[in-house]
């Protein structure tokens, strides 16, 4: 004990300590000194792309949102609604909205996808929300289609159809047909909920489970109809309606073309 205390109080040891804290602090400052140039770039870059995108939402969106996002009378606020939704309503033609309606249709988007990218980047730097998903997020390669076939009859069937059809809601409202969407739209729609769809978080639906939605949704785009004609793939009732409709029409030809003949 006694050697240590002296120890302590050498005055040597005291300066090799405070060198040592010096050559520390210096070799952290000259790390975090050389790594500023790259952190700066890329600050500048996102402030470019947000400063951007603000500039198209004063132009194209602001009317019905706010000039600060914060919503009014004739469209919801913007604040906390992430990257995610904005591509997917901008994306997909959904917004900006061409007119009032109980709901917004899918048509060909007037933004290209720089210009969506960076309106989705100036939503995001308002509040934080879901972001959009990367590709290893919706990558549904190895993700189970029967499993995902479960998972859709549970949770979207009862709008979207067990085919993915689509289908009608109240007040006018609809389940858009899903054959044309594509893994990153679905993804979104699950992710933000738009419209009248639900919001599926990761707690409700944990990513492979999306990803499994995916890749039955995906089996019903790409599946044959060895029948012939798919007539939507309603089901049973509309290949009877359409069956019954096919044999009266036939039995009405023969009955007319017999009166013909009987004269």
């Amino acid at each position: 004990m006694k050697f240590l205390a002296a120890r302590r109080r050498n005055p040597f040891v005291a300066s090799a300590l405070l060198i040592g804290a010096l050559v520390a602090v210096g070799g952290g400052y000259a790390a975090i000194a050389s790594v500023q140039p790259a952190e700066a770039a890329m600050t500048v870059g996102s402030e470019t792309q947000v400063e951007a995108g603000r500039q198209l939402y004063l132009e194209g969106c602001s009317s019905c949102h706010g000039l600060e996002a914060q919503g009014t009378q004739t469209g919801p606020t913007l604040i906390g609604v992430g990257a995610a939704a904005v591509n997917f309503q901008v994306s997909t033609g959904r917004m900006p909205l061409a007119g009032p309606g109980a709901q917004a249709p899918s048509v060909e988007s007037v933004y290209s996808d720089e210009d969506v990218a960076a309106m989705a980047a100036y939503i995001a730097s308002l509040a934080p929300g879901p972001a959009i998903p990367t590709a290893e997020q919706i990558d549904y390669a190895d993700a189970d289609v029967a499993y995902g076939g479960e998972l859709f009859r549970i949770n979207c069937s009862q709008c979207h159809q067990a085919a993915g059809q689509g289908g009608a809601l109240t007040q006018g409202k609809y389940a858009p047909n899903i054959m044309q969407s594509s893994p990153q739209v679905i993804y979104e729609a699950m992710l933000t909920g738009p419209q009248s769809m639900p919001v599926f978080s990761d707690a409700q639906l944990p990513t492979k489970d999306k990803q499994a939605i995916i890749s039955y949704v995906r089996e019903l785009q790409d599946s044959p109809n060895p029948g012939g004609l798919s007539l939507g793939r309603f089901g049973p009732v509309t290949e009877g309606v359409f069956l019954a409709t096919a044999i009266f029409a036939a039995l009405i030809a023969a009955a007319v073309w017999i009166g013909i003949k009987s004269r």
